[in-house]
């Protein structure tokens, strides 16, 4: 009885499956040159693959299923949880899925940064350039000089800048170099020094972050002559409170080489240069990040202001020990108006300065 009953079961199977390939059996048997085979096979496969945030967040796990069928079709399932990211291992001798899911990274305060040593994030900024400027800034550069008796809130930040006049002791020594090589940089912008003024470094314990860089100073020697020379470099701590370092045709006017060091007194006084001061931006220089120096100007230089809006509002900068006046963030603009003070309280305007790379932009005039 069962067995008859098994065979009327498989009798049936048969006739499903093969009438799926083959359409309906004829008279309940199997097509001429078929025979009777039904089998099935399944094949399950598991992995579960922990995806690592480099915030160390939440992960997400995904297991999956593969089973293959009696016609070699196959199916995926997938199933997907997230929770506390552990890392784990695949073992056992199944085959590993590796699976990379992009993930949001927590928010985390600033202070407080998570980093993980096996991550690798690669970032690109992307800059929204401004409109070409207007055609206003295609023109000459304008100048204008104005007397303050205050000063403006907005004003750059500010060292504590010599003043003009005061007598100074201290000794001098000589050093071999340019007229305008050094720490001021002015070599960069292609300047040659006045008739009649030399070039010299001072004491890096008078530096106060180039506050002194394109000073004159009025130096006399110890048989009673005079010389003009301009801080162009900085002297290293072996020079002293007050000292100078002279280049040798300057120190020669005052003594013999050989003397070595002399005491000398010195005051501030004006350059007496008669032609323009002009800025020079700095290799690198660009609307994303500002930096210029002011070079030639007549009495020394106290801060730097910038303006975007045709003078509206000026935005400070900061003198760098190197004499450039710099804004890291840039001002958005590849030309913007400038606004220069001296240690006297003037101020000189130079409308339509590039801020690309060592670009010269020429004043039309000096402090008096």
């Amino acid at each position: 009885m069962y067995w008859k009953t098994a065979i009327a079961c498989l009798t049936g199977l048969s006739t499903v499956v093969n009438a799926g390939i083959h359409g309906q059996p004829k008279k309940g048997r199997c097509p001429a040159g078929h025979a009777l085979t039904t089998y099935f096979v399944t094949v399950t496969e598991s992995s579960t693959t922990v995806v690592k945030p480099w915030t160390a967040g939440l992960s997400t796990a995904i297991s999956q299923s593969t089973v293959s069928t009696w016609d070699g079709s196959s199916t995926i399932s997938s199933s997907m949880s997230s929770f506390e990211a552990t890392k784990t291992d695949s073992s056992g001798s199944g085959p590993s899925i590796s699976t990379t899911l992009p993930s949001t990274p927590a928010e985390k305060p600033l202070s407080s940064p998570t980093i993980i040593s096996d991550a690798v994030v690669n970032a690109t900024a992307s800059v929204l350039e401004s409109s070409p400027p207007s055609a206003s800034y295609l023109k000459g550069s304008q100048t204008s000089v104005v007397e303050v008796s205050q000063t403006s809130a907005s004003s750059s930040q500010e060292s504590q800048t010599p003043l003009v006049g005061g007598v100074v002791s201290g000794q001098a020594t000589s050093y071999n170099g340019g007229d305008v090589d050094g720490t001021c940089m002015f070599s960069t912008a292609d300047y040659t020094l006045p008739a009649g003024i030399y070039g010299a470094a001072l004491s890096v314990d008078n530096w106060d972050s180039a506050a002194w860089c394109g000073a004159c100073l009025s130096v006399v020697g110890p048989k009673g002559n005079s010389i003009k020379i301009m801080i162009v470099n900085q002297c290293p701590g072996t020079c002293g409170l007050n000292n100078i370092d002279l280049l040798p045709n300057g120190f020669q006017q005052l003594a013999d080489l050989k003397v070595g060091r002399i005491d000398v007194k010195w005051d501030i006084v004006k350059c007496d240069i008669s032609s323009p001061l002009f800025l020079k931006t700095k290799t690198g220089s660009s609307k994303y990040w500002f930096s210029i120096q002011v070079v030639n100007s007549n009495v020394p230089v106290k801060s730097l202001e910038v303006s975007t809006d045709g003078g509206q509002t000026w935005q400070s900068t900061i003198r760098k020990d190197y004499n450039f006046f710099e804004n890291p963030s840039g001002f958005g603009t590849d030309f913007v108006d400038v606004r220069i003070t001296s240690v006297t309280g003037e101020t000189i305007v130079v409308n339509n300065v590039s801020s690309v790379s060592e670009t010269r932009t020429d004043a039309t005039s000096n402090f008096n």
